[in-house]
Order: structure tokens, then sequence, then C-alpha cells
């Protein structure tokens, strides 16, 4: 017998979703959904009428890649802005390829700068550890003196 409840059915079942399936399919919390709703990510469903739906907004397939689409990138590091970017850019096909691409290089140049930024830090954390001794008062650390700003002995 076919499962005629789109709000009971099979993993890889398509949809209708409920936000809890959809958010449950997406790895995402409902909240994040929401959220993205309120941002103008992701459109927000109409409400059904139908009595076994009432008050139940239910998405569609395009909801769950959409949303899908928003954690990749967001996992590649770009910003809700920039995400909403390439939103406008994956659904506008006649636009050129290459800017996405320049997206995607500042995305990159990014990035290295966190990268070197990180290095510089642990290069400088290594030191400061090495330089403070085991049982001294916290008035000579060499720590807390550079997190003051002011070299202490």
């Amino acid at each position: 017998m076919e499962n005629t409840n789109p709000l009971k059915r099979a993993e890889h079942d398509p949809g209708p979703y409920r936000i809890s399936e959809l958010a449950r399919l997406a790895d995402v919390n409902v909240e994040t959904v929401r959220y993205y709703e309120r941002r103008g990510l992701l459109p927000e469903p109409p409400r059904r009428t139908a009595q076994h739906h009432r008050g139940y907004r239910l998405y569609a397939d395009e909801h769950l890649h959409r949303l899908r689409f928003i954690r990749q990138a967001k996992e590649l590091g770009f910003s809700l802005k920039e995400v909403q970017e390439l939103l406008d850019l994956r659904l506008d096909g006649e636009r050129a390829c290459d800017e996405v691409r320049s997206l995607a290089e500042v995305k990159f140049a990014d990035i290295e700068g966190k990268i070197d930024m990180l290095q510089n830090m642990r290069q400088t954390l290594g030191k400061l550890i090495l330089a403070c001794t085991k049982h001294k008062r916290t008035e000579g650390c060499p720590i807390l003196g550079a997190i003051e700003g002011e070299k202490r002995r």
C-alpha cells in the first residue's frame, strides 16, 4: 500500500517536508531554517489549509536543495551575505561562472590570510609557553605580560 501521508514516509521519499524533517535531512537545526527564512536566504513556504495539514508549513525539494547549498557554502567559509550572492548567481543561469570564481578567489585569499595569522599566533604563543617557567609567580609571567602588552621580567 502506498504511503499517502506526506508527514510520514521513508527517508528517501521526496517532499513535501515539515520543518523538522527538512532540518534533519539538511543536517541543520530547525532554528537555523527559521533564521535563514528571516534573512531571506530560504523562501518561506505557505501554510497548508487542508484539514490534515492545518497550520503546517510544508517544504519542497527545492527548499532542501537550497538549504544544503547554504550549509555547504557556510562550511567553505562564506558569510551569509556571500551565500546570498552565490544563491543569486546560482539562480541566474545567464551570468558568467567567472563571477562565482571571483567570489571563491576572494574567499580563498581571506582563508590564506587567516591561516597566516593563526600560524603567527601559534608561533608567538609557543615562544611564550617556552619562556614561562613552572612555579613562578604570576607577577613575572611572560604570557600575562604579553597579553597586557608590556614586557615583564
